[in-house]
């Protein structure tokens, strides 16, 4: 079961970011402004986390297959709007299942995972997503590149193997047994415990720089890329959005065993420095130093992605961890999405370089405050936080 929840989760995640090197083709296909396509890429976030604070803890109750398919079959629906989509409307409706699929999937997957091997299963939690969005933007940049139907090709292979998934399922035992209260668990617990409240703070604008970085490469990367490079090719921007993913990944086997706090520290110095030297390259109009900037981002990228929760959920007691998780999961996926679909707007008016190069600057702005706050208010604090 572990193995096949690890695959099903990657696919998944891997579905979310299959249409990022194709949103630049989208939108000349189907004449759309910067901001519906962002629009098309948030919308994505808000059904993601509605599906989160409804469903997160659902498979406790009903069992984790059934969850495992219903993530699955709305997969694969998201997969068919896809392919047969021809206008903005029907790719911001592809984008609300997918969210739906991805809510459902994220904690349901996560839990089946460690059911099966508790040892294992944290690090492989951390690493699903990564994976997935590494897998689905280079896939899709090289179909789109390189074989036919570039709008269609990519979520046909994704569907195939929604479809396999699906059937292997029945050759998965169920891991959990039914317990009763699933109308009470579809009632959203948001909530921080005073305890946590200073440490959660502390550590907001780092994860919300963070997660508004991860949002603007998953929107525009691709075609900033293009833009300010001359390289029209899909390929090459969707490998900038895969070096964000990789160097995340190998960020977590790095910081794997250095202590929670240092390790954000290191993560968000990591983070600016990225962020500046992309900063540069896009001011040079030169790839290599935007694949360099994105490497050093996602060394901090993953390791604030893996630490700021590391640092918080000790600091709440066992029955108040779901709804601190909650709150952090809300804070992060707006931060994922609503800055993006700003920056959208902002783009006719002042133009992509220039959004992205303010863009750039809150980010940074946002972690030095980060700095700021932890190194001020945290020092009598070191034994929590890195409890």
């Amino acid at each position: 079961m572990t193995a096949y929840s690890f695959t099903c989760a990657v696919l998944i995640a891997a579905t979310s970011s299959a249409p990022t090197p194709l949103y630049q083709l989208y939108q000349k296909l189907f004449q759309l402004s910067s901001g519906v396509i962002t629009l098309v890429f948030g919308c994505y976030a808000f059904a993601l986390l509605a599906a989160l604070l409804t469903f997160g803890s659902l498979s406790d109750h009903l069992g984790r297959r059934p969850l495992i398919l219903l993530a699955l079959i709305l997969n694969a629906v998201a997969l068919a709007i896809f392919i047969v989509a021809g206008s903005g409307g029907m790719l911001i409706a592809g984008r609300v299942v997918q969210g739906f699929a991805m809510g459902i999937a994220f904690p349901t997957f996560g839990a089946a995972i460690l059911d099966g091997d508790k040892r294992h299963g944290p690090l492989l939690n951390s690493l699903t997503a990564f994976v997935g969005l590494m897998i689905g933007s280079l896939a899709g940049g090289l179909l789109v590149a390189y074989a036919p139907y570039p709008t269609k090709l990519v979520y046909v292979v994704l569907l195939i193997v929604t479809i396999i998934g699906i059937g292997s399922l029945a050759l998965m035992p169920e891991t959990v047994t039914r317990q009763p209260g699933a109308w009470a668990a579809l009632k959203p617990n948001v909530h921080v415990p005073h305890r946590a409240r200073a440490a959660l703070l502390q550590a907001s604008p780092v994860n919300i720089a963070c997660w508004s970085l991860g949002g603007l490469y998953l929107s525009l990367m691709p075609t900033l890329v293009s833009t300010v490079t001359g390289i029209h090719s899909p390929v090459v921007g969707a490998t900038v959005v895969a070096a964000l993913m990789i160097s995340s990944i190998a960020s977590i086997f790095v910081f794997r065993s250095v202590q929670p706090r240092t390790a954000l520290f290191a993560g968000t110095g990591g983070l600016m420095a990225g962020v500046a030297v992309t900063l540069f390259g896009i001011q040079q109009h030169a790839v290599a130093l935007l694949f360099l900037g994105t490497a050093i981002a996602g060394l901090g990228f993953g390791s604030i992605f893996a630490n700021v929760l590391k640092i918080v959920l000790p600091l709440a007691e066992s029955h108040e961890r779901a709804g601190l998780f909650a709150a952090f999961l809300v804070e992060s996926y707006l931060a994922f999405s609503l800055p993006a679909i700003l920056a959208g707007l902002a783009i006719p008016v002042f133009g992509l370089p220039a959004t992205v190069y303010a863009y750039g600057a809150v980010i940074l702005v946002l972690a030095l405050v980060s700095i700021a706050a932890t190194r001020g208010g945290l020092r009598g604090e070191n034994t929590a936080l890195t409890g």
